[in-house]
């Protein structure tokens, strides 16, 4: 196999993209990214209300009579909301105050489309704006990743960047020992003075790297869920456990666009995530990371108040997502949805999204937050420190 094959194999199985810093910012410190930032893609638009449930409010059973979960199911939090039964492996962080709930995170003129929608979250714009590059990708860009570490970023689940999109160091993975296997096929080269070939011989050189610094971790004893999601964690954490860091991780549990038949698919998706997110605790904590880990959830949108004839849910605005590690203080942030004040149909914002980023930018790793934001977003108070 030659340098080129290689390259068109690994493209195509398990690197997403080594891209070049394109400023000379000051060298960021690497405590900096010692404290880890994991996403978790709820892809498709996860139904809040029935991910953190109303159930004190009327109003939620008269809209949604087929769909809605039964009170006595509901796995209480406070005496008007609780969570989804199908999400109980989450309870221990919620009663160990490690796990924060954010209802209302959206952002003005809210957009239906997955694709636009999607495209504003990760690139952290407004409604009219088109940007490039994402949001992370511009915090590195203005904060570089030490080169020391594997990778700036590492995605599992799903090959679009994302958040990483346009300028970060950033590996795909499906599998970390088929990375690996792959990756030595790799030999590090010098440049010919021919651009086009010392950018291949570059990339290959940060293959090279990468692979050196996701290999060689210890082996785990934490017991990882079957399934897609399971997998994605069981790799996430097997990457944590190598010789190198990473500053930032992005996992994606997929197929949360429940139009019809929600409440079956809705369990199993809500099941997956809860079981994941409690064997990615216990993965971290068995390495130490648990309380140096940040770890947040987003999706594109929220779902429609009242369902759909199909019993599902339609494409909505604003929704509650989950902030946790060990340096959470739990809780409820934002507001409880007011499902007798809608704006057509659909839920009022109360937190901006950028918020969420702004949160993890300036009160996790200490950075400004303003550039790679594009202005100055109000952060929450969830983080102990």
């Amino acid at each position: 196999m030659n340098k080129r094959e290689f390259l068109k194999s690994m493209a195509a199985t398990s690197l997403a993209a080594f891209l070049p810093e394109f400023v000379f910012a000051a060298p960021t410190t690497a405590d900096t990214y010692r404290k880890l930032l994991i996403l978790v893609e709820l892809k498709g638009a996860n139904d809040g209300l029935n991910t953190v449930v109303p159930y004190a409010d009327a109003e939620y059973y008269r809209l949604r009579p087929r769909i809605a979960i039964k009170r006595d199911d509901v796995l209480q939090l406070t005496e008007g909301e609780g969570l989804h039964p199908a999400l109980a492996p989450l309870l221990p962080l919620w009663q160990a105050n490690e796990l924060a709930v954010v209802r209302g995170v959206g952002y003005p003129n809210p957009n239906l489309s997955h694709f636009r929608s999607i495209e504003i979250w990760d690139t952290a714009s407004s409604s009219e704006q088109y940007l490039q590059q994402g949001w992370l990708a511009r915090a590195f860009r203005a904060n570089p990743v030490p080169r020391e570490f594997a990778a700036a970023g590492v995605i599992v689940g799903n090959a679009d960047p994302g958040p990483f999109a346009g300028g970060s160091r950033t590996v795909t993975l499906t599998n970390t020992e088929q990375f690996l296997r792959q990756a030595r096929l790799a030999t590090p080269g010098r440049a010919r003075g021919n651009k086009a070939l010392d950018h291949i011989l570059g990339v290959e050189d940060e293959v090279v790297q990468a692979a050196r610094g996701l290999g060689g971790g210890a082996a785990l004893t934490t017991t990882f869920p079957d399934g897609p999601f399971g997998n994605a964690v069981r790799t996430a954490a097997s990457v944590l456990a190598g010789r190198e860091p990473v500053a930032a991780i992005r996992l994606t549990l997929n197929g949360f666009d429940t139009h019809q038949n929600q409440p079956g698919i809705h369990a199993n998706l809500l099941r997956q995530l809860g079981e994941g997110l409690a064997a990615l605790k216990a993965a971290l904590l068995e390495l130490g990371r648990w309380d140096s880990t940040l770890i947040l959830t987003y999706a594109e949108f929220g779902r429609r108040v009242q369902e759909n004839a199909s019993s599902g849910t339609d494409h909505g605005t604003a929704n509650a997502h989950f902030v946790l590690g060990g340096g959470v203080k739990g809780g409820l942030y934002g507001e409880a949805p007011r499902l007798d004040r809608l704006d057509n149909g659909n839920l009022a914002h109360v937190v901006d999204f950028r918020s969420l980023y702004a949160t993890a930018l300036q009160r996790w790793w200490g950075l400004d937050s303003v550039g790679p934001l594009g202005g100055r977003y109000a952060t929450l108070d969830l983080l102990r420190s």
